[in-house]
């Protein structure tokens, strides 16, 4: 078995350039923790951008190649421009917006879908430099959505994986991405496609089946004689690093600390990066509503807000964060005491002792997100509470509901029914709280993110292990000899032909399926030789079909209504039957 290739939009490493010098920051994310286990076995390696601007690089590009590819990275540097258009432009500008839920912030753009096409071109040649026979390529998220289809192109035999982060959207939002089809197509370059819950997997599914028009069984494509797998792997979490995290020591000074500063009041707590998906301002306009429908709870309770900067030279976030500032003084102000600040919020990324001493200290996890494909902020806070105590509230629009159905389930847009919630929460008996959280926390303990990348990888093995049932075969030498004789000597022949998919290709709008000249041409000199009987077998309206092939001696059988129809109407065959066939009783 050959290496794993892994490729993503950056890798687990960031590159930070400061004076003279350089830096080397590892990243302690879910896919980089997911991916350790892989990609250091072996002879693997992890292709993506180590996140530094080559313009800033200041000659020292051999230098910082050498060291990443010491450690198995090898680095796509982009320029300022490839990050403004790719990066920024086409990937969180169109696709990010698109993909969840806001068609109203996308502005469709065809210079930044050509530097899309331009990256993943560059990220094709370099898979192509190192990737060999028998080697795996596994490819993440939405960044990278042409490339598996660029590396079939030049590696036919390749098996890829492709697995998607965010959600994959209903068709209706789809449909409105000017260039719908080319996404759609890159993707089925793939074996595997993944996906964190089925809802993705079928709106995916379901464009398939409106925009190509592929057949499709279960979660199984027929895509031009490859078979396209699609299937569900809910991303884990390093749970022992929370559960039992390294440098314990720090954690337990740093949660006696805010303990201390606490004092008697109960803590909500959450965490995000800054975006308006993250549905933030929503949870504190419902924290707002709390307090005022339940005005006992005024200086007995903390609400910890930890929003992380993010993307901040765009316009659209630094809009966000100003309304962020404001809701924030606006509930300080009107709630706030000497004594007591119901909200404290924090603007900046934390370390991940003081992340792992929150989630400890928190009575409630309040996760809001207008949508999102996992969130694993829910899976962390789980894994943190070693006592089982505490209650996590989460959006209904989170991916990880679907997992952790024992939280108290909200939608982010109802905010009397958030406000209710927390009254909820912060009022519910310890043991209910242990009872809902074992559950959560051991199924959390066995589907690890270790599990999870492990799972993918062999569902892919077994994929194309399958699809070598599916490829079409051509005939042998011998066997093309064999059929030219008895070709030959026979006097009378029967000829099926299947018409869409076979003499046609799958056509998204069926209509746009009729026959070429060249094939009626074929046909019709087929089907003139003496001694030919020529069936056309379809499932297409008989006035379609029948006009289509109505200069050709056939017939046709419409198996979709069971019966045999002529397609010349000028030619009559009183023997022909439709044929049934009884089962046994």
């Amino acid at each position: 078995m050959g290496k794993i290739i892994i490729v993503s939009n950056r890798l687990p490493i960031t590159v930070r350039r400061k004076g003279k010098g350089t830096q080397y920051e590892a990243s302690v994310g879910g896919l980089a923790t997911g991916m350790s286990s892989i990609y250091k076995k072996q002879d693997n390696i992890w292709i993506g951008w180590p996140g530094v601007i080559q313009e800033t690089l200041g000659g020292k590009e051999k230098e910082i190649r050498t060291r990443l590819e010491s450690e198995k990275y090898m680095p796509i540097f982009l320029s300022k421009e490839d990050v403004k258009n790719f990066y920024q432009g086409f990937c969180n500008g169109i696709i990010w917006p698109l993909f969840h839920y806001f068609p109203q912030h996308p502005v469709y753009d065809k210079k930044l879908w050509n530097s899309y096409k331009r990256m993943n071109n560059m990220f094709c040649d370099e898979v192509l430099k190192v990737a060999e026979s028998g080697d795996t390529v596994w490819i993440h998220d939405y960044h990278l959505m042409l490339l598996p289809q660029l590396i079939r192109e030049r590696l036919p035999d390749a098996e890829i994986g492709f697995f998607l982060h965010i959600p994959f959207p209903a068709f209706e939002l789809f449909q409105l991405l000017p260039w719908r089809t080319e996404i759609l197509n890159g993707l089925l370059g793939s074996d595997l496609i993944g996906f964190h819950t089925h809802d993705y997997m079928n709106h995916f599914l379901d464009s398939i089946g409106r925009l190509l028009g592929y057949e499709r069984l279960f979660n199984n494509i027929y895509a031009e004689g490859r078979v396209v797998k699609a299937d569900v792997f809910p991303m884990g979490i390093d749970y022992g690093r929370f559960s039992n995290p390294q440098k314990r020591e720090e954690v337990e000074t740093e949660l006696q600390r805010m303990r201390e500063t606490v004092g008697d009041r109960k803590v909500i707590f959450s965490i995000d990066r800054l975006d308006y998906s993250k549905g933030i301002l929503n949870r504190l306009e419902a924290f707002d509503l709390f307090l005022e429908k339940y005005p006992n709870y005024k200086e007995k309770v903390t609400f910890i807000l930890v929003a992380v900067p993010s993307r901040t030279d765009v316009e659209q976030y630094q809009k966000l964060k100003k309304r962020l500032d404001e809701t924030v003084g606006m509930i300080l102000g009107k709630y706030g005491t000497v004594g007591w600040m119901p909200i404290w919020y924090i603007g900046h990324p934390i370390s991940f002792q003081v992340l792992v001493a929150l989630y400890r200290l928190a009575d409630v996890s309040l996760i809001t997100p207008l949508r999102d494909g996992m969130n694993l902020i829910a899976k962390e806070f789980l894994a943190s509470k070693t006592d089982g105590r505490g209650v996590l509230i989460l959006s209904e629009m989170a991916g990880a509901s679907r997992e952790l159905g024992e939280a108290i389930i909200i939608n982010p847009n109802d905010r009397d029914e958030v406000a209710d919630a927390i009254r909820d929460a912060l009022s519910m008996p310890i043991e209910e709280q242990v009872e809902r959280n074992s559950p959560m926390r051991d199924r959390l303990k066995r589907y690890d993110v270790e599990k999870w990348a492990n799972d993918f990888i062999e569902r892919l093995h077994q994929t194309k292990e399958a699809r070598q049932n599916y490829r079409a075969k051509t005939l042998s030498k011998t066997a093309k000899n064999q059929l030219f004789e008895d070709y030959a000597k026979s006097k009378n022949r029967l000829i099926l032909l299947d018409y869409d998919g076979t003499l046609v290709m799958f056509q998204n709008v069926p209509l746009k399926a009729g026959p070429d000249p060249e094939l009626i041409e074929m046909l019709k000199k087929l089907a003139d030789y003496p001694g030919n009987e020529i069936v056309v077998i379809s499932g297409r309206d008989r006035k379609t079909i029948g006009r289509w092939l109505m200069d050709v001696n056939c017939c046709v059988a419409r198996f979709l209504k069971i019966n045999l129809a002529l397609a010349n109407p000028t030619r009559f065959c009183p023997n022909l039957r439709p044929l049934t066939v009884g089962m046994p009783r």
